[in-house]
Protein backbone atom coordinates (compact mmCIF):
# COMPACT_ATOMS: atom_id res chain seq x y z
CA UNK A 1 0.00 0.00 0.00
CA UNK A 2 2.70 2.36 1.06
CA UNK A 3 4.42 1.65 -2.80
CA UNK A 4 0.84 2.85 -4.12
CA UNK A 5 0.45 5.50 -2.57
CA UNK A 6 3.77 7.08 -3.51
CA UNK A 7 3.07 6.08 -7.00
CA UNK A 8 -0.16 8.00 -6.67
CA UNK A 9 1.92 11.03 -5.14
CA UNK A 10 4.40 10.85 -8.22
CA UNK A 11 1.54 10.86 -10.50
CA UNK A 12 -0.26 13.94 -9.10
CA UNK A 13 2.84 15.47 -9.02
CA UNK A 14 3.49 14.73 -12.47
CA UNK A 15 0.42 16.17 -13.31
CA UNK A 16 0.53 19.07 -11.17
CA UNK A 17 3.84 20.02 -13.45
CA UNK A 18 1.90 19.31 -16.57
CA UNK A 19 -0.58 21.46 -16.03
CA UNK A 20 1.57 23.96 -14.55
CA UNK A 21 4.17 23.84 -17.13
CA UNK A 22 1.69 24.05 -20.14
CA UNK A 23 0.06 27.54 -18.08
CA UNK A 24 3.46 29.14 -17.90
CA UNK A 25 4.14 28.86 -21.39
CA UNK A 26 1.03 30.49 -22.48
CA UNK A 27 1.61 33.35 -19.58
CA UNK A 28 4.58 34.29 -16.99
CA UNK A 29 5.70 31.67 -14.66
CA UNK A 30 5.36 33.74 -11.31
CA UNK A 31 1.91 34.10 -11.57
CA UNK A 32 1.38 30.36 -12.22
CA UNK A 33 3.80 29.78 -9.15
CA UNK A 34 1.34 31.83 -6.99
CA UNK A 35 -2.32 30.49 -7.99
CA UNK A 36 -0.42 26.73 -7.59
CA UNK A 37 0.43 27.96 -4.03
CA UNK A 38 -2.79 29.26 -3.53
CA UNK A 39 -4.50 26.02 -4.92
CA UNK A 40 -2.59 23.69 -2.48
CA UNK A 41 -3.76 25.86 0.28
CA UNK A 42 -7.11 25.90 0.20
CA UNK A 43 -7.10 22.66 -1.01
CA UNK A 44 -5.86 21.24 2.55
CA UNK A 45 -7.88 24.07 4.09
CA UNK A 46 -10.49 21.39 3.29
CA UNK A 47 -8.71 18.42 4.45
CA UNK A 48 -7.89 19.99 7.51
CA UNK A 49 -11.83 20.42 8.18
CA UNK A 50 -12.64 17.39 6.82
CA UNK A 51 -10.10 15.08 8.64
CA UNK A 52 -9.74 14.86 12.07
CA UNK A 53 -6.44 15.44 14.07
CA UNK A 54 -4.53 16.34 16.99
CA UNK A 55 -1.28 18.20 16.09
CA UNK A 56 1.27 19.60 18.72
CA UNK A 57 3.56 22.39 18.17
CA UNK A 58 6.03 20.42 16.98
CA UNK A 59 4.10 18.85 14.46
CA UNK A 60 3.15 22.79 12.78
CA UNK A 61 6.50 23.43 13.31
CA UNK A 62 7.58 20.67 10.75
CA UNK A 63 4.88 22.07 8.49
CA UNK A 64 6.02 24.98 8.61
CA UNK A 65 9.66 23.93 7.87
CA UNK A 66 8.46 21.90 5.19
CA UNK A 67 6.56 25.26 3.52
CA UNK A 68 10.29 27.18 3.54
CA UNK A 69 11.71 24.10 1.65
CA UNK A 70 8.41 23.71 -0.65
CA UNK A 71 8.41 27.79 -1.43
CA UNK A 72 11.89 27.98 -1.85
CA UNK A 73 12.19 24.99 -4.31
CA UNK A 74 9.09 26.04 -6.52
CA UNK A 75 11.29 29.42 -6.58
CA UNK A 76 14.54 28.15 -7.91
CA UNK A 77 12.65 25.41 -10.25
CA UNK A 78 10.35 28.27 -12.07
CA UNK A 79 13.35 30.70 -12.15
CA UNK A 80 15.41 27.83 -13.84
CA UNK A 81 12.44 26.78 -16.24
CA UNK A 82 12.41 31.14 -16.98
CA UNK A 83 15.97 30.55 -18.20
CA UNK A 84 15.81 28.06 -20.65
CA UNK A 85 17.46 25.68 -19.03
CA UNK A 86 14.67 22.96 -17.88
CA UNK A 87 16.88 20.09 -19.02
CA UNK A 88 19.69 21.13 -16.14
CA UNK A 89 16.93 22.09 -13.60
CA UNK A 90 14.42 19.46 -13.76
CA UNK A 91 16.83 16.26 -13.19
CA UNK A 92 18.97 17.79 -10.68
CA UNK A 93 15.60 18.84 -8.69
CA UNK A 94 14.14 15.71 -8.67
CA UNK A 95 17.29 13.85 -7.98
CA UNK A 96 17.95 16.15 -4.96
CA UNK A 97 14.14 15.80 -3.72
CA UNK A 98 15.14 12.33 -3.28
CA UNK A 99 18.58 11.49 -2.16
CA UNK A 100 18.03 14.77 0.93
CA UNK A 101 14.89 12.62 3.33
CA UNK A 102 16.07 9.88 1.74
CA UNK A 103 19.98 10.34 3.23
CA UNK A 104 18.09 11.51 6.31
CA UNK A 105 16.05 8.13 6.84
CA UNK A 106 19.28 6.24 6.37
CA UNK A 107 21.09 8.04 9.00
CA UNK A 108 17.96 7.98 11.45
CA UNK A 109 17.94 4.63 11.75
CA UNK A 110 15.99 3.55 8.71
CA UNK A 111 17.01 -0.24 6.94
CA UNK A 112 15.49 -0.97 3.38
CA UNK A 113 16.24 -4.62 1.94
CA UNK A 114 19.04 -5.27 -0.02
CA UNK A 115 16.26 -5.23 -2.99
CA UNK A 116 14.79 -2.03 -1.97
CA UNK A 117 18.30 -0.51 -2.00
CA UNK A 118 18.36 -1.80 -5.46
CA UNK A 119 15.61 0.09 -6.49
CA UNK A 120 16.33 2.98 -5.01
CA UNK A 121 19.49 3.31 -6.25
CA UNK A 122 18.38 2.56 -10.01
CA UNK A 123 15.78 5.50 -9.40
CA UNK A 124 18.20 8.04 -9.33
CA UNK A 125 19.91 7.91 -12.49
CA UNK A 126 16.47 7.09 -14.26
CA UNK A 127 14.78 9.98 -12.77
CA UNK A 128 17.90 11.64 -14.05
CA UNK A 129 17.57 10.52 -17.76
CA UNK A 130 13.64 11.13 -17.61
CA UNK A 131 13.76 14.22 -17.18
CA UNK A 132 16.79 15.10 -19.55
CA UNK A 133 16.31 17.75 -22.73
CA UNK A 134 18.09 18.65 -25.21
CA UNK A 135 19.37 22.14 -25.20
CA UNK A 136 17.41 24.10 -27.18
CA UNK A 137 19.60 26.44 -29.97
CA UNK A 138 19.97 29.64 -28.42
CA UNK A 139 18.64 29.24 -25.38
CA UNK A 140 18.99 31.42 -22.37
CA UNK A 141 21.07 30.95 -19.70
CA UNK A 142 24.46 28.84 -19.20
CA UNK A 143 24.46 25.61 -17.79
CA UNK A 144 26.05 26.60 -14.45
CA UNK A 145 22.98 28.89 -13.57
CA UNK A 146 20.58 25.92 -14.07
CA UNK A 147 22.79 23.49 -12.24
CA UNK A 148 22.56 26.05 -9.31
CA UNK A 149 19.23 26.46 -9.98
CA UNK A 150 18.04 22.78 -10.16
CA UNK A 151 20.59 21.79 -6.66
CA UNK A 152 18.88 24.37 -4.74
CA UNK A 153 15.28 23.45 -5.94
CA UNK A 154 16.04 20.03 -5.02
CA UNK A 155 17.27 20.70 -1.58
CA UNK A 156 13.77 22.88 -0.69
CA UNK A 157 12.00 19.78 -2.12
CA UNK A 158 13.85 17.62 -0.24
CA UNK A 159 13.56 19.68 3.03
CA UNK A 160 9.89 19.60 2.03
CA UNK A 161 9.70 15.69 2.10
CA UNK A 162 11.83 15.08 4.98
CA UNK A 163 10.04 17.67 7.17
CA UNK A 164 6.52 16.34 5.96
CA UNK A 165 8.02 12.94 7.13
CA UNK A 166 7.85 14.31 10.64
CA UNK A 167 4.49 14.64 10.82
CA UNK A 168 2.61 11.78 12.60
CA UNK A 169 -0.47 10.40 11.12
CA UNK A 170 -2.43 11.66 14.36
CA UNK A 171 -1.54 15.04 13.40
CA UNK A 172 -4.42 15.63 10.70
CA UNK A 173 -3.44 18.23 7.98
CA UNK A 174 -3.27 21.40 9.73
CA UNK A 175 0.30 21.58 10.00
CA UNK A 176 0.48 20.75 5.65
CA UNK A 177 -2.04 23.79 5.85
CA UNK A 178 0.94 25.49 7.41
CA UNK A 179 3.21 24.40 4.97
CA UNK A 180 0.80 25.40 2.17
CA UNK A 181 0.52 29.03 3.66
CA UNK A 182 4.49 29.79 4.12
CA UNK A 183 5.06 28.36 0.18
CA UNK A 184 2.24 30.83 -0.73
CA UNK A 185 4.44 33.84 0.87
CA UNK A 186 7.79 32.19 -0.05
CA UNK A 187 7.05 32.21 -3.69
CA UNK A 188 5.54 35.72 -3.51
CA UNK A 189 8.56 37.10 -1.69
CA UNK A 190 11.09 35.01 -4.16
CA UNK A 191 8.99 36.54 -7.61
CA UNK A 192 9.33 40.04 -5.97
CA UNK A 193 12.56 39.96 -5.08
CA UNK A 194 14.25 38.33 -8.78
CA UNK A 195 11.91 40.85 -10.48
CA UNK A 196 9.04 38.97 -11.09
CA UNK A 197 5.21 40.10 -11.01
CA UNK A 198 3.21 37.25 -9.30
CA UNK A 199 0.11 39.05 -9.40
CA UNK A 200 -2.10 36.93 -12.00
CA UNK A 201 -3.74 39.60 -14.86
CA UNK A 202 -4.97 36.91 -17.11
CA UNK A 203 -7.30 34.18 -17.40
CA UNK A 204 -4.20 31.23 -18.03
CA UNK A 205 -2.21 32.47 -15.06
CA UNK A 206 -5.24 31.32 -12.47
CA UNK A 207 -4.90 27.18 -14.47
CA UNK A 208 -2.66 27.11 -11.62
CA UNK A 209 -5.45 26.50 -9.05
CA UNK A 210 -5.60 22.83 -10.64
CA UNK A 211 -1.98 22.16 -10.56
CA UNK A 212 -1.85 23.11 -6.69
CA UNK A 213 -5.07 21.11 -5.79
CA UNK A 214 -3.25 18.08 -7.95
CA UNK A 215 -0.10 19.13 -5.79
CA UNK A 216 -2.20 18.73 -2.70
CA UNK A 217 -3.06 15.37 -3.03
CA UNK A 218 0.46 14.69 -4.07
CA UNK A 219 1.24 15.71 -0.64
CA UNK A 220 -1.61 13.63 0.84
CA UNK A 221 -0.50 10.24 -1.12
CA UNK A 222 3.57 10.86 0.50
CA UNK A 223 2.47 11.67 4.11
CA UNK A 224 0.23 8.31 3.99
CA UNK A 225 2.66 6.67 2.28
CA UNK A 226 5.86 7.72 4.84
CA UNK A 227 2.74 6.67 7.34
CA UNK A 228 2.74 3.27 6.45
CA UNK A 229 6.49 2.83 4.96
CA UNK A 230 10.20 3.84 5.10
CA UNK A 231 10.60 7.96 4.58
CA UNK A 232 13.02 6.59 2.22
CA UNK A 233 10.82 4.61 -0.31
CA UNK A 234 8.32 7.21 -0.36
CA UNK A 235 10.63 10.15 -0.46
CA UNK A 236 12.21 7.86 -3.88
CA UNK A 237 8.87 7.00 -5.42
CA UNK A 238 7.32 10.45 -4.93
CA UNK A 239 10.82 11.64 -6.57
CA UNK A 240 9.65 9.77 -9.90
CA UNK A 241 7.13 12.41 -10.94
CA UNK A 242 9.03 13.20 -13.99
CA UNK A 243 8.04 10.36 -15.80
CA UNK A 244 4.47 11.35 -15.20
CA UNK A 245 5.17 14.79 -16.71
CA UNK A 246 7.32 13.50 -19.51
CA UNK A 247 4.51 10.52 -20.78
CA UNK A 248 1.88 12.89 -20.52
CA UNK A 249 3.72 15.75 -22.59
CA UNK A 250 4.27 12.85 -25.21
CA UNK A 251 0.76 11.60 -24.93
CA UNK A 252 -0.83 14.88 -25.20
CA UNK A 253 1.22 17.01 -26.63
CA UNK A 254 2.58 15.13 -28.86
CA UNK A 255 6.17 15.69 -27.95
CA UNK A 256 8.93 13.86 -28.88
CA UNK A 257 10.18 11.03 -26.83
CA UNK A 258 14.22 10.78 -27.03
CA UNK A 259 16.51 7.94 -26.38
CA UNK A 260 17.90 8.78 -23.09
CA UNK A 261 13.86 9.54 -21.74
CA UNK A 262 13.30 5.99 -22.96
CA UNK A 263 15.79 4.95 -20.62
CA UNK A 264 14.86 6.33 -17.74
CA UNK A 265 10.99 5.42 -17.73
CA UNK A 266 12.77 1.77 -18.28
CA UNK A 267 15.08 2.44 -15.17
CA UNK A 268 12.18 4.10 -13.32
CA UNK A 269 9.89 0.82 -13.88
CA UNK A 270 13.02 -1.47 -12.64
CA UNK A 271 12.91 0.85 -9.37
CA UNK A 272 9.61 0.70 -8.74
CA UNK A 273 9.33 -3.65 -8.82
CA UNK A 274 12.70 -3.59 -7.02
CA UNK A 275 10.47 -1.70 -4.12
CA UNK A 276 7.45 -3.41 -4.32
CA UNK A 277 9.25 -6.54 -4.02
CA UNK A 278 10.90 -5.57 -1.34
Amino acid sequence: MAVLLALGAAIAYGLSDFVGGVASRRTSVWPVALTACLGAALGTVVLALLVPGDPTAADFAWGLLGGVGSGTGTAFLYRGFARGRMGVVAPVSAVGAALLPAALAVATGERPTAVVWVGMLVALPGIWLVSREPAPTGAEGTSAEGLLDGLLAGLGFGLLFAALGQVPEGAGFWPVMGTQVVSLVAVAAAALALGGNPVPRRRTDWWGLAAGGLATLAVVGFMLARQQGLLSVAAVLTSLYPAATVLLATLVLHERLHRAQSVGLLLCAVSVVCVALG
